[in-house]
C-alpha cells in the first residue's frame, strides 16, 4: 500500500501557517508528500526545503490572482499538488497548511485505509474536526464551524478539489463515496497572534471577491467577537509542542457565555442528545 501526501501553501511565514507542522504530522503515514509552493513574499520556499526528509517533493507554483470568487485560486493550488503526486500511489492524504493530525490517530488512519483497500466503493475517509480558536486553550462549538471532512481519499485519477478547497469530488461532480474513522484534524487556522490574524484575514478576502478587500472591519479584529467556545480537554500533537511554547498573546474566554439566537441553540441541544446535526452541509456520501 502507497500513500502519498499532498498540500500547498504561500506566505507561511508572514501569516504564521504551522504548515511544517501539518506535514511533519502526516508524513509517518505517507511515501512522498507533494508540496506545491506558491510565490511567496517570504522565504516559504526555504522553510519547505528545510524540512529534513527525502518524502518532501517540492514543485514551485504561480498562484493566479485573477481567480477571486469563491476561492477558486485555492482549489487551483490543491490541484496543482495532487496533478504531481506519484501514479501509482493507492491514497491521497490532504492536508492543508493549518491543521495538523494527532500521533494518536496515525494507527487508526492506517488501519483504515488497510481495511478498505480492496473495497472499491470506499471512495475516501472522513475525518472528524477539532477547531481551535483564539487561543490553544479553546475549541470552537456551535455550527458555524464544519465536524467532518474528507481528506484521504482513493488515487483514480478523477478526483479534484472542489469549490474552496475544503473538500473534493469526482471530476463528473459526484460526491464521493466516504466512510467516517474514528481520527480527528485538528484545525489552526484562528489561532495566531491578532495582528496576524487580521493581516491573513485581509489577504484572503481578496480570494473570495471580484471586489477585492472589503474587510475595513478587520482593523479592530478581536478574538472577543465569537459565538460559543468551550474548554479543549485533550493533547495537542507533539509537532505542536514547540509552537504552543511560543505563544506571545493572550486570549481569555468566558465560556458560560452564548452569543446564538434561539434557534442555533436548539440546534446546539438537538446535536449534543442526539448526535445528528440539523441542516448539516455534506459534500460527500456516507456509506455505512
Amino acid at each position: 500500500m502507497k500513500i502519498a501526501g499532498f498540500t500547498f501553501v504561500r506566505n507561511a511565514i508572514k501569516f504564521d501557517y504551522p504548515v511544517v507542522e501539518a506535514i511533519m504530522s502526516i508524513l509517518p503515514l505517507c511515501d512522498e508528500v507533494v508540496v506545491a509552493v506558491g510565490n511567496s513574499d517570504d522565504d516559504t520556499l526555504g522553510l519547505i526545503q528545510r524540512i529534513d526528509s527525502p518524502k518532501i517533493k517540492i514543485i514551485e507554483t504561480l498562484w493566479d490572482d485573477s481567480l477571486r470568487q469563491g476561492g477558486r485560486v485555492l482549489a487551483a493550488e490543491t490541484n496543482k499538488a495532487l496533478a504531481a503526486i506519484s501514479t501509482d500511489a493507492d491514497w491521497c492524504f490532504y492536508i492543508q497548511g493549518d491543521e495538523v493530525l494527532h500521533e494518536q490517530y496515525i494507527p487508526v488512519v492506517r488501519k483504515a485505509m488497510e481495511d478498505n483497500l480492496g473495497n472499491r466503493e470506499v471512495e475516501g475517509l472522513l475525518f472528524h474536526y477539532t477547531h481551535f480558536y483564539g487561543s490553544y486553550r479553546y475549541v470552537g462549538d456551535s455550527h458555524r464551524w464544519y465536524r467532518r471532512e474528507i481528506r484521504v481519499f482513493r488515487n483514480t485519477g478523477n478526483v479534484t478539489s472542489y469549490a474552496d478547497a475544503q473538500g473534493f469530488r469526482t471530476l463528473e461532480n459526484e460526491k464521493l463515496k466516504v466512510k467516517l474513522i474514528g481520527a480527528y484534524i485538528y484545525h489552526y487556522g484562528w489561532v495566531k497572534p491578532p495582528e496576524i490574524q487580521r493581516e491573513k484575514l485581509k489577504s484572503s478576502a481578496a480570494f473570495w471577491s471580484e471586489a477585492g478587500h472589503n474587510v475595513a472591519d478587520l482593523d479592530t479584529f478581536d478574538y472577543s467577537e465569537v459565538d460559543s467556545l468551550t474548554f479543549f480537554k485533550g493533547t495537542h500533537p507533539a509537532v505542536m509542542l514547540p509552537r504552543i511554547e511560543r505563544v506571545n498573546w493572550m486570549f481569555d474566554f468566558d465560556i458560560n457565555e452564548k452569543k446564538l439566537a434561539f434557534k442555533y441553540r436548539f440546534k446546539m441541544w438537538f446535536e449534543k442528545l442526539t448526535g445528528k446535526r440539523i441542516g448539516e452541509y455534506r459534500n460527500y456520501k456516507l456509506l455505512s
